[in-house]
């Protein structure tokens, strides 16, 4: 039986796709659910799986084409016995049987050609062992004598310059729409920041002491940072809600919610997904979807409608040793809150040189929309809540 293989179903904010990696080739056995192609968006890498068990009978969209919502990429045979019949009929391989058997991507494969490579001296590093692009490159790189040999004169030319050898790769959907989002911001915003610093003793306190019970209560929810962050911001955010609106044309629209989005770092670009009413969210809830989404945004799992929306972004430079930065606007978004490496400081404390643990907070805000006043009484809000977290409970 033959079923056709579609594209998924894109939502309106996404006009197409991007074939990004067969992983089956026509002819090889798929199992019911098995994974077998990766669609690139602007927002997120969509997995096509198997209808049933059976074989791939024509690609009609390759790696690289663009494709439409719903669009036939591919053909497929159901049943088991297709898998053997269509082996059976295939061409005979003319290459060797240990490099037929390797995944190899198109462009590794071209190159291992131009430069006589066998791919099956090649270790590959992509996904089920798939030799890339730049595993060749790698290859050839350790094995100069081997590759100068058997090489045509030009290639000889360009890896006798050893370590000065470029590559040139494609940006991704996804990087493309990033750069496309923050020239947009940037061009279209009257963008400002206001910096702050914020004693992060207190929490460090409060956190040390109940990290332990936090944990056995909450089913193992580690007490993160994070999490008072979110609170502090909900708060704030409630107490000025201008900070939580946005333009749309000649209006504001204000927002009766507070939708915050967390910035999580993937390989291949930030992501922002959203913690929907996250005012009534508690620790443990806003610890533990954090936690979901770092590790589904690692794998590529996460859902596009996870991360449309949100009314105000947090982004945690921190993590990655940044002292201070300017974060750039998420819009629709009239503001954005940057947090930072935690150093310790002298700080004068009553009269007296005391050393604290100290983090620079940065309030990125559109400047049409939000005055300076409103912006800076935000971000001290978030530090005064910070600097004695009994606060955020008590909502005072």
């Amino acid at each position: 039986m033959s079923i056709e293989i579609k594209a998924p179903t894109f939502p309106e904010s996404v006009a197409d796709g991007t074939v990004a990696t067969w992983h089956k080739k026509p002819g090889e056995a798929v199992k019911r659910d098995e994974l077998i192609v990766d669609i690139e968006t602007d927002k997120v890498v969509l997995e096509v799986v198997a209808p049933a068990d059976g074989s791939i009978a024509e690609i009609i969209k390759g790696e690289g084409d663009t494709v439409l919502s719903n669009e036939v990429i591919a053909r497929f045979v159901e049943g088991a016995v297709a898998a053997a019949a269509l082996a059976a009929v295939a061409p005979v391989e003319t290459k060797p049987a240990a490099t037929a058997e390797k995944l190899v991507n198109p462009a590794a494969r071209k190159m291992a050609e131009e430069n006589n490579v066998n791919t099956a001296a090649v270790a590959g590093s992509g996904k089920d062992g798939r030799v890339t692009k730049e595993d060749v490159a790698n290859h050839l790189k350790s094995s100069p004598a081997v590759s100068a040999a058997a090489a045509p004169a030009p290639v000889v030319a360009i890896e006798a310059v050893g370590d000065r050898v470029e590559k040139r790769v494609p940006m991704t959907r996804l990087r493309k729409r990033i750069a496309e989002r923050l020239l947009e911001a940037s061009s279209t915003t009257a963008m400002l920041t206001t910096f702050n610093e914020v004693n992060m003793a207190p929490v460090m306190a409060l956190r040390a002491k109940y990290k332990d019970q936090f944990e056995k209560a909450h089913n193992g929810s580690r007490l993160g940072f994070m999490s008072f962050f979110v609170k502090a911001a909900a708060e704030a955010l409630r107490r000025f809600p201008v900070v939580n609106a946005s333009i749309d044309n000649n209006d504001v629209v204000y927002h009766g919610y507070q939708d915050i989005g967390v910035a999580v770092s993937t390989e291949k670009g930030l992501v922002v997904p959203v913690l929907r009413n996250a005012e009534n969210m508690s620790l443990a809830t806003i610890e533990n979807t954090i936690r979901d989404f770092g590790l589904r945004a690692r794998d590529g799992k996460l859902g596009i409608e996870e991360m449309s929306g949100g009314t105000f972004t947090i982004t945690n430079g921190g993590v990655f040793g940044s002292l201070l930065s300017t974060p750039i606007l998420n819009l629709p978004q009239s503001a954005i809150l940057g947090m930072h490496k935690i150093q310790e400081r002298p700080m004068a404390v009553n009269g007296k040189v005391e050393i604290l643990p100290m983090m620079y907070l940065a309030l990125s805000y559109d400047h049409r929309l939000l005055d300076g006043k409103e912006a800076v009484q935000f971000l001290v809000t978030i530090k005064d809540l910070l600097e004695d977290p009994a606060r955020i409970l008590l909502e005072i």
